[in-house]
């Protein structure tokens, strides 16, 4: 019996985990974006539609949904600008945004956060930002 109750603990634990990314995430819509510098601080700058995805190599769910961010840059859709966002070698960019994990995809428009996405998406979610 001892065991069941650590087992559910432990569900417990990581729902309640998953949650507080979530509802962080929620929070942050409607911030202004803080000064990220380079080419995608002067897209943003410029009140450019701009898409960031946060990645890691050695995530399993980013190797599903790098893909599918890859297919929308090809597809060359010209509303918004894609970035794609080494976590493991741009650290920086992902603190200054509050980036928790991967993957995630922060929509920014007019300076300001207007989505924030944790976990995998379709490409029809993703669509529906560009």
């Amino acid at each position: 019996m001892f065991v069941f109750y650590i087992l559910v603990g432990v569900l417990l634990f990581f729902i309640l985990m998953n949650l507080s990314v979530v509802l962080r995430a929620k929070l942050k819509k409607g911030r202004l974006v803080p000064n990220i510098g380079e080419e995608i601080g002067r897209a943003i700058d410029k009140g450019e539609k701009v898409i960031l995805y946060f990645y890691s190599p050695t995530c399993s769910a980013c190797k599903v949904q790098t893909p599918i961010i890859d297919k929308l840059i090809n597809s060359g859709n010209g509303k918004a600008k894609i970035f794609k966002i080494d976590v493991s070698r741009d650290v920086n960019v992902a603190l200054k945004l509050g980036v928790m994990g991967t993957p995630s995809t922060v929509v920014i428009e007019n300076g300001k956060i207007k989505e924030f996405l944790v976990g995998v998406k379709s490409e029809n979610i993703l669509r529906r930002f560009l």
